[in-house]
């Protein structure tokens, strides 16, 4: 950091500040957190998604085979 020296005096960090520096900190943690907790979601999410696809073509396929079949009973 640049810091700047004024009349021969040291700078330093009053109390506000560090409080200040310690809440930016502890409220970017907060959003990293966040957006972690956010990206797990989307993989749950996009894993449910695969699960309900599977399912549907699954239940789909059951029906045009069991269609099929009575339809091949009747040729028959």
């Amino acid at each position: 950091m640049g810091e700047a020296r004024r009349y021969g005096f040291e700078s330093f960090d009053c109390a506000p500040a560090l409080r200040l520096e310690a809440q930016e900190q502890v409220a970017r943690m907060q959003a990293e957190q966040m957006n972690a907790r956010l990206d797990r979601l989307e993989g749950l999410i996009e894993r449910l998604e695969r699960r309900l696809w599977l399912t549907v073509f699954a239940v789909v396929g059951a029906i045009l085979g069991q269609a099929g079949q009575s339809i091949m009973e009747r040729l028959v």
